[in-house]
């Protein structure tokens, strides 16, 4: 038997699910799937197994197939599997969701600034999906991990970012929405704020990510092909300011801290990204008012510039192009009419005056 696997990941967070490929080998047997994968899978139970295959997780050869399917020569396994997370028991806990919108199979959500998407060390409950999982148990009592992984959650977005987040309600709603993630379908744009005068009106940042060799909190940049995982983001410039400029990114890809690193990369840190060094004049001198008035927009918008403003997909039961899209929430708009202000009454100058 062989084997092959990949994580799908998404911008602002570690890799959701894995992605396991295996390859039957000659000689084999016929035999159950469901009891194949468990025996192949650690840790698996042959229940979750077969929900997961239930749920469209499992494909054999491109197309799902049932619980007593029996594996033939040559065929190609593809097993979309949560990466295992620490916390093992989540508890629901009341939140007032922003939901976009909602049907039977999906919800879009408007997530907020400050808050933590999913559980994990020092952050076990007051996350985003601690809010799902209470939401989505009042309208499904019987709902468990095993039928919805992960209650649905597909793709994460960081703290100190907003905007659009798509949560499954369905198990065959995760697969297909996960499978999508995957394979680079997903249309998702993010608005940022980053220091300096961006030089060219649109590009593209093709540099591998990997964690940063000193500082493992945070990733940094790498030559494509030596280390990391394989990115693309594409840029637009929105709106100059001299000091600052508001860019539009399209991810091609969806690695953790994707947009923070690859513009830190080419000279742009985000503004007020205090982990990769954005809270702190880059661009200007540091002279008193335009120091003042720096630290006044860092006041008012506290958190890394970044919003996630479109996103679209494939509805998963029915196929139709979804498409969503939100305005910069107050904080960014605030200080991107301060830096209107600024840059009217002070042409560039040598000074930041």
């Amino acid at each position: 038997m062989q084997t092959n696997t990949e994580q799908v990941g998404e911008e602002g967070s570690e890799d959701l699910y894995e992605r396991k490929v295996f390859w039957v080998d000659k000689g084999q047997e016929p035999f159950r799937i469901d009891k194949w994968v468990q025996m192949h899978l650690e840790g698996a139970s042959r229940n979750k197994v077969q929900k997961g295959i239930e749920s469209g997780f499992l494909t054999v050869n491109g197309k799902p197939v049932k619980s007593n399917y029996k594996i033939r020569p040559g065929d190609e396994i593809v097993l979309m599997s949560l990466v295992s997370s620490e916390q093992s028991q989540l508890l629901p806990e009341p939140m007032d969701l922003n939901i976009v919108y909602e049907d039977d199979c999906l919800l879009v959500i408007n997530k907020p600034a400050n808050l933590v998407v999913h559980p994990g060390v020092g952050n076990y409950s007051g996350t985003l999906l601690n809010g799902i999982a209470h939401y989505l148990l009042q309208q499904i009592p019987d709902l468990d991990e095993d039928s919805l992984p992960r209650f649905g959650l597909v793709h994460r977005i960081d703290k100190n970012t907003t905007g659009l987040m798509v949560v499954a309600k369905t198990g065959e709603a995760a697969a297909h929405l996960a499978k999508q993630f995957f394979h680079h379908t997903v249309h998702r744009q993010y608005q940022a704020l980053v220091w300096g005068n961006v030089e060219n009106d649109q590009g593209t940042i093709n540099a591998n990510l990997a964690r940063h060799r000193q500082h493992r909190k945070i990733f940094d940049a790498y030559p494509e092909g030596e280390t990391g995982k394989h990115a693309i983001t594409h840029y637009q410039v929105v709106e100059r300011f001299n000091y600052v400029t508001l860019v539009q990114c399209q991810l091609e890809t969806g690695r953790t801290h994707q947009i923070r690193v690859h513009l830190k990369h080419i000279g742009h840190t985000l503004f007020n990204d205090s982990e990769y060094g954005g809270d702190r004049i880059l661009k200007g001198t540091i002279y008193t008012k335009y120091k003042q008035f720096v630290d006044n927009c860092f006041s008012v918008c506290n958190r890394c510039a970044l919003h996630a403003k479109t996103l679209g997909f494939k509805h998963p039961k029915t196929g139709q192009d979804m498409f969503f899209e939100l305005p910069l929430p107050a904080d960014m708009e605030a200080i991107l009419e301060k830096w209107r202000t600024y840059t009217q009454a002070k042409p560039l100058s040598a000074d930041g005056e």
